[in-house]
């Protein structure tokens, strides 16, 4: 008699990948072939917040160029131990907008859940970097208390689901939060902010489509492209799956010194988008948490930069130039230099 078996359920391919993403700031090094004088430093940086990166995202870097934008957004430094005047922990104010476990309700009509701490790369300059995730996560159980807060206000006509990455938790646990917020008459729209199409593309499989394809709400996915080096074959794949299940794709972007802060780059940011059927959206100025300063572009070259792209693109793929000011009732404006 032959004993059975105990059935082990197959990780999928995306998951695969995002367990094998690089942690060890030396792995990052030698992979891109770069000098081993940044290790000390990276290694001191990453134990203030821990490297993750994929290695679909590494491999769109150029290696032995320490200046690479992409390697930039990822890489540990010294300057991270900075703490000027201005940045805080809690930059955006998260915290005092945060009415229950995981659920933060800071615009009218909108609000937001913190689906999950975990996410595919860990951006240097994430203004969630200190977010106390183990208290303000609606994960769980405490999505029953999410939902009934949803439920129980009319006046909310979209969820944003964030992290983290959303995109980070499986297919069952995700479809099963979307369909029952999909289930609350009064929601219209279901938002979700991801950055997995562009640094993990093989997260957009059929499982994720099947159940985007099945919601009576509008599904808009939020990227985040900083740069036009990371539009790649994949990625506009990606897009195009997304989009054939129905859902609205729009980009943000931050603002990042010695990434994004030319005007050609940020043209063919927007253009490169525009081809892979993604509405530029937001350009954001940097949010001021503790850890990024080295990051920011001074306001007036962050207008004059708007300006430029006023003039040199249609107005569809301008960005909002925006800031997140704590305590406001929306994203705040920023006009371009020499306005009226």
């Amino acid at each position: 008699m032959i004993p059975l078996t105990p059935y082990t359920r197959q990780p999928a391919p995306w998951q695969s990948a995002l367990a094998a993403a690089v942690t060890d700031p030396a792995e990052l090094l030698g992979l891109l072939e770069l000098d081993a004088a940044l290790l000390p430093a990276a290694k001191r940086a990453s134990e203030l917040f821990p490297l993750r990166v994929p290695r679909a995202y590494i491999d769109k870097m150029t290696k032995g160029d320490p200046n690479d934008p992409l390697l930039r957004q990822v890489l540990p430094l010294d300057a991270e131990f900075e703490r000027p005047q201005g940045f805080a922990a809690d930059a955006v104010g998260d915290l005092a907008s945060s009415l229950i476990p995981g659920v933060l309700h800071k615009y009218r009509g909108r609000v937001l859940l913190i689906t999950t701490a975990a996410c595919a790369v860990h951006c240097r300059f994430c203004f969630r970097r200190h977010f106390p995730y183990a208290d303000q996560t609606a994960a769980r159980g405490q999505w029953d208390a999410a939902l009934q807060w949803v439920a129980t206000n009319p006046d909310i006509g979209e969820v944003i689901l964030s992290g983290g990455d959303p995109l980070s938790l499986s297919d069952a646990k995700l479809g099963h939060l979307a369909a029952a917020i999909d289930a609350i008459p009064h929601i219209g729209r279901i938002r979700i902010h991801t950055r997995q199409p562009v640094v993990l593309p093989e997260r957009v499989d059929d499982r994720l489509l099947e159940w985007l394809a099945r919601l009576r709400s509008t599904a808009i996915i939020v990227l985040h492209v900083n740069h036009d080096k990371e539009i790649d074959s994949e990625f506009r794949h990606a897009c195009q799956r997304l989009r054939a299940a129905g859902t609205v794709l729009l980009n943000q972007a931050v603002l990042l010194r010695a990434v994004n802060d030319t005007g050609d780059t940020l043209v063919r940011l927007s253009e490169k988008l525009f081809d892979c059927g993604v509405m530029p959206y937001y350009l954001h100025l940097l949010d001021r948490v503790q850890g990024t300063a080295h990051f920011e572009v001074p306001r007036a070259q962050a207008q004059a930069l708007y300006a430029e792209l006023l003039a040199r693109l249609p107005g569809y793929l301008v960005p909002k130039l925006v800031c997140e000011r704590a305590g406001a009732p929306s994203k705040v404006p920023v006009p371009p230099l020499g306005s009226c």
